[in-house]
């Protein structure tokens, strides 16, 4: 019984220590009614190799992004990984590694962890940053409760270009959380709607049709307000070239930082990235890694300002967030590492670059149109008809030509969202210019 290892006099041992008599007793509190009244009706257990032999099977019936012409991309996006990644976070000593509570012990996770902070706070122009949050939505959710929490205010302001999964776990958030979110029509809208009873805005930058604006303006009216003003950056790649949030004037940066050695891996797990100013530092949601001195004087690492769930009241915590995605964190500030700053810079160019020739060739085929004139690695073309039966049309032939935003916002039925990273060769972008010239015609 290798999956099952208790025997029925364990059982019965077991049983008699709590003092029930069968195991029926232990659902005692569910209604009868409810109970199934004979086991259900599953297929029979298969031995090891069986059961590798059915996952591949259906494994096979997946079109994995790199095996195909792949335009993919709405929050999450197919980069290269350099192998060093790999290797490094498979060393037994960051794969296994978890909590790092005792820093006697954890020095090496708890430096990593320091590192990957100043990495962010540099790419993102801000001055502290923590340790991770999940992902990048709920990233952005922590930080409209951060906001509350400095203004005590409870309404924000929602771009209606931030990512519908952003603004949805944003909304639970609120619902559970008591506080009321808008979402004005376009940015003008929203920056008329500015006024103190507003805890803070949040837009997205690339925005989630491609959009990229200089927010400067808005920054300063949300601060002539009394209010937090969040940039929410679900490319992080994009961080390379176009201007950063903190440049901007932004109080709180999140983003999703999957794109930095970590792959699609259908949807997780990712990492949320989060800074802010110093000033707000003790509001931030998450883990703090701070570098501290030992005893002998000697350079050491400790988690600090540890306003959490874990080590406080619940309802005094600054979030009730335990942890963080500590080894794709790990991945991430090793790729970038290996980048280094010019070679960060070099890869959003190659991103843009891919971008904009791909946007070029599209745009001349009859009946599209470009609605993102400004944009890093990903864009929106208006197509003539409905563009999810259009892609369904191109990934049956092999191309998987984007995501249709009706997926998100069934409203945009004929728009397509398009994505070329450094990994769009020439014959990639041929075929889905033919594929698509023949799917219009």
């Amino acid at each position: 019984m290798r999956y099952l290892p208790l025997t029925e006099e364990d059982r019965r041992a077991m049983l008699g220590v709590i003092g029930a008599k069968s195991v029926d007793d232990l659902f005692g509190d569910i209604p009868a009614s409810l109970r199934l009244k004979a086991p259900l009706d599953l297929p029979k257990g298969m031995g090891e190799i069986e059961i590798e032999r059915e996952l591949a099977a259906l494994a096979a019936k997946n079109m994995a992004a790199g095996s195909v012409p792949s335009f993919l991309g709405a929050g999450a996006y197919r980069h290269h990984v350099p192998a060093a990644v790999d290797y490094l976070v498979q060393r037994g000593e960051f794969l296994t590694s978890y909590t790092p509570y005792q820093p006697e012990i954890a020095q090496g996770t708890l430096q990593v962890l320091f590192e990957f902070q100043t990495q962010v706070a540099l790419i993102t122009d801000m001055e502290v940053a923590n340790a991770s949050m999940y992902d990048g939505a709920t990233a952005a959710a922590e930080a409209v409760m951060m906001a509350n929490r400095v203004t005590r205010r409870q309404k924000a302001l929602l771009a209606a270009d931030l990512h519908p999964h952003y603004r949805a776990v944003i909304e639970t958030y609120g619902r559970f959380n008591g506080f009321a979110t808008r979402v004005p029509r376009d940015i003008e809208a929203l920056a008329a709607s500015i006024d103190n009873t507003i805890s803070c805005v949040v837009v997205q930058n690339p925005g989630f049709f491609g959009d990229v604006r200089d927010y400067a303006a808005l920054a300063e009216a949300c601060h002539k307000a009394g209010a937090l003003f969040v940039v929410a950056v679900a490319e992080v790649v994009s961080l390379g070239l176009i201007k950063p949030p903190g440049a901007m004037g932004a109080d709180i940066v999140v983003a999703e930082g999957q794109s930095l050695g970590n792959a699609l891996e259908y949807g997780g797990p990712y990492l949320g990235l989060f800074a802010t100013r110093e000033k707000f530092m003790r509001q931030m949601p998450g883990r703090l890694t701070g570098q501290t001195v030992d005893a002998d004087g000697l350079r050491g690492f400790v988690l600090t300002l540890s306003a959490r769930e874990q080590h406080i009241r619940r309802e005094k915590a600054t979030s009730n967030i335990c942890t963080n995605s500590g080894l794709c964190a790990l991945a991430f500030s090793i790729h970038l590492a290996l980048l280094g700053e010019l070679g960060f810079t070099r890869l959003a160019e190659l991103n843009h670059a891919k971008a904009v020739q791909l946007a070029e060739r599209l745009e001349k085929l009859p009946g599209i149109g470009l609605m993102t004139p400004s944009f890093f690695n990903e864009f929106t073309l208006r197509l003539p008809r409905p563009a999810a039966p259009i892609v369904d049309t191109l990934a049956a032939r092999g191309i998987l030509a984007g995501v249709p935003v009706s997926r998100l916002l069934p409203e945009r039925t004929n728009d397509l969202l398009v994505t070329a990273t450094e990994l769009t060769t020439d014959a990639d972008m041929e075929a889905l210019e033919a594929a698509l010239r023949g799917a219009l015609t």
